[in-house]
């Protein structure tokens, strides 16, 4: 049930998140669709800055259909910055491999299919049916994690679908999608994981991990 003080809370995030990024966009450079499919899947434990500088390589050299036919040596020697590459590299094979057989190519709107593919989940499929067919999805990844436990949207052993839940229950479904990208950011940049910059901070008071500071001093 969704109090009277849940609901200034959630007016509060929104206006500030607005106030903060005003135009919230995805930090992983991309011009085509099966281009956010990879680099989210590549971004699994890996900066958005780091797979940028990879994909840059990689899709400047090859296509959905060449990167199909690519050996799985040829694409790690590109991905080997990203980490975990060895499965990352298999991970992409099998994913341009399946849409060139399936889609001719082309990045479907079917969550079914989608999270069928190696290393894709929930997240990622998120990610991508929000970027790139608008539908209403709450990606919750590291830092959309961080920041609703930090402000009790989530309780601290909740697992990611459960906080996923919490979110879109919280927030209207037509901003899902913007509030991703400013939580993202907002985690990314404001409220990290180490040394967050709460000084300035307009939702201190709804904040858990303040409250631990303080409780502890």
């Amino acid at each position: 049930m969704i109090t009277i003080g849940w609901m200034k809370m959630k007016n509060k995030i929104i206006e500030y998140l607005d106030e903060l990024f005003p135009d919230p966009r995805c930090e992983l450079v991309y011009r085509k669709d099966y281009e956010l499919l990879i680099a989210t899947v590549l971004s699994a434990q890996c900066t958005d800055k780091r797979v940028n500088e990879v994909t840059k390589e990689l899709f400047s050299k090859y296509d959905i259909f060449s990167l199909a036919k690519l050996s799985l040596p040829e694409i790690e020697t590109i991905i080997y910055p990203v980490g975990t590459y060895t499965k990352k590299a298999m991970y992409i094979k099998k994913i341009a491999e399946s849409l060139v057989e399936k889609h001719k190519g082309v990045v479907p709107n079917d969550r079914n299919y989608l999270e069928s593919l190696p290393g894709v989940g929930r997240k990622t499929c998120n990610v991508v049916l929000s970027n790139l067919y608008n539908v209403p999805a709450f990606a919750v990844d590291t830092h959309v994690e961080r920041v609703s436990k930090r402000l009790c949207i989530a309780k601290k052993n909740e697992n990611v679908k459960t906080v996923e839940k919490n979110l879109m229950k919280l927030f209207p479904k037509e901003k899902w999608g913007r509030l991703h990208h400013q939580m993202v950011l907002f985690g990314r940049y404001k409220c990290k994981s180490i040394v967050p910059i709460c000084e300035d901070c307009k939702l201190q008071k709804y904040c858990n991990y303040l409250k631990k500071i303080d409780s502890s001093k």
